[in-house]
């Protein structure tokens, strides 16, 4: 058995945002047969397929080349005023700290194995947080809402993210394997441009049990180059200098056979749904976990990546998480490695979400947090990755999601890309915000002509909790932030009241 230091199952299931409930939601009886699909894909047949691409579609018109988020008429001039009013609600009690503790603490208790009171809570939950930051129960209502959004005027794109992770099973993963198929056909079949990416979490498609026993070998193995891993594919680095390394301070077993039969089975999934993006022409994104399983996330990542992004048609993406102490150093390792072997790739920026998880997991194991000291520091890394990447994407090959909450970013990058150019970076570039969050910030970019995309979850109640949970528990700061949100909604509802009355 391998000897490996992981995250206890108390600290998992209070802080691990994997596991809320005593009835697990994502655990399957039965599944789906699944077909298999060979990792060594036909080169041929790939670039045939992405040679039949259309073209991507125009950036939005550019009108005001600023971010202007002052002038609340146009910034809200789309959105209707039973909207605005019930997200001014919403808005309110979201960043409300003892509303969200009280909330996290009933979602957590025992009390939700009551049926009656689970009923009574879910229902309320459903009508306020689910609405206001989900986009349905499934794919096709996720749909309707992704229509209004980008034909209502709003002119948003949307980035689809069926919220399933964290799971244990083969059988639970061949039926989240079928409903991110099924997400890429609904993707297909909206409004050109409106879906501008499909998101994944490999966790949702390859047991949590095997995404760590990967990272624990391949952490083994950047401390000790000669490590072999046989089942090892092409790959971009992964792990830096700094990187943290204390989730496996002892060697551990290699993978088992049938270990190694699960993570192939991984591996065919994944790239399916990367063969049905390629067809569909919809970016994949694979969104990031926390530190115990990440490196298995990036390795999952990059070695499909090798494989399927030619040129300019970059269909899968990593995301880096700028609050990790090692992020700017890994992005400049996996740009210099792409620039060598010619292979474009595309990268979401994003702060991260697991901070109170990371932190007492470092604790708990006597080691110094993975996480930037200070608030300011996860800005300037972010920053600076933004910029670093930015005068990548307008000299060269590669693409770029900010996807970012902060009011400043966005001004620095807007004001970045002016400098280099829009024309050279605005195909290339998209800004991102949660569906439900800084609506200002988006609306304010997409008049100032760039992309914007609206992460939008979706899925049933069960499977989105957690999901809504983590964000209430880990983005504090960014739900406080919010405060400008409300401001400028406030704004604006006065103005039309007055407008209405006078």
């Amino acid at each position: 058995m391998a000897a490996r230091v992981f995250p206890p199952k108390k600290l998992l299931k209070s802080f691990g945002n994997c596991y809320f409930f005593s009835r697990p939601f994502n655990s399957s009886s039965s599944s789906p047969s699944s077909s298999s699909i060979s990792i060594n894909h036909s080169t041929e047949k790939l670039e045939s397929i992405i040679q039949k691409q259309p073209p991507p579609p125009p950036p939005p018109t550019n009108t005001d080349t600023s971010l202007n988020l002052h002038d609340v008429e146009k910034l809200f001039s789309s959105v209707p005023t039973t909207k605005l009013l019930r997200a001014s609600a919403n808005l309110h009690f979201a960043a409300m700290e003892s509303m969200v503790d009280f909330g996290m603490w009933v979602m957590k208790s025992k009390l939700m194995d009551i049926e009656v009171f689970r009923d009574i809570v879910l229902g309320v939950v459903k009508h306020t947080f689910y609405e206001h930051f989900c986009g349905g129960e499934d794919a096709l209502a996720t749909g309707d809402t992704v229509r209004r959004l980008h034909r209502g005027g709003d002119g948003l794109r949307v980035m689809l993210d069926y919220s399933v992770e964290c799971v244990s099973d083969n059988q639970s993963c061949d039926r989240n394997l079928e409903a991110f198929l099924h997400t890429v056909e609904i993707a297909k079949s909206l409004p050109p441009s409106s879906v501008s990416f499909v998101i994944v979490k490999i966790s949702a498609i390859c047991p949590m049990n095997l995404l760590g026993r990967v990272s624990d070998l391949l952490r083994w193995q950047h401390k000790n180059p000669s490590f072999n891993l046989p089942w090892k594919l092409d790959t971009l680095p992964i792990l830096s200098s700094i990187s943290p390394t204390y989730h496996t301070l002892h060697r551990p077993e290699p993978l088992t056979l049938d270990e190694e039969h699960d993570l192939q089975l991984a591996h065919q999934r994944l790239l399916k749904i990367c063969q049905k993006c390629l067809e569909a022409n919809v970016p994949l994104t694979i969104d990031a976990e926390h530190t115990p399983v990440q490196p298995a996330i990036d390795y999952f990542t990059y070695s499909s990546a090798i494989m399927y992004n030619r040129d300019d048609n970059i269909i899968m993406y990593g995301t880096i998480q700028a609050y990790l102490k090692d992020a700017k150093e890994r992005l400049l390792l996996v740009t210099k490695a792409v620039e060598k072997m010619g292979v474009p790739m595309g990268f979401k920026l994003v702060r991260g979400a697991y901070m109170s998880y990371e932190r007492k997991l470092a604790s708990s194991l006597g080691f110094e947090s993975p996480i930037h000291n200070s608030i300011q520091e996860t800005h300037a890394c972010y920053n600076d990755c933004a910029s670093f990447m930015l005068d990548k994407i307008a000299n060269g090959p590669g693409a770029l999601v900010l996807a970012t909450h902060n009011v400043e970013s966005g001004e620095k990058a807007v004001a970045k890309a002016h400098d280099l150019g829009v024309k050279k970076v605005n195909q290339k570039l998209e800004f991102a915000q949660l569906y439900g969050m800084s609506e200002a910030l988006s609306f304010g970019l997409r008049n100032a002509g760039f992309q914007v995309s609206k992460y939008m979850p979706f899925g049933s109640m069960e499977i989105v909790i957690p999901y809504l949970l983590r964000r209430a528990e880990e983005n504090r700061g960014p739900l406080s932030a919010l405060t400008l949100d409300r401001q400028l909604i406030r704004k604006e509802l006065k103005r039309r009241l007055k407008a209405t009355v006078f």
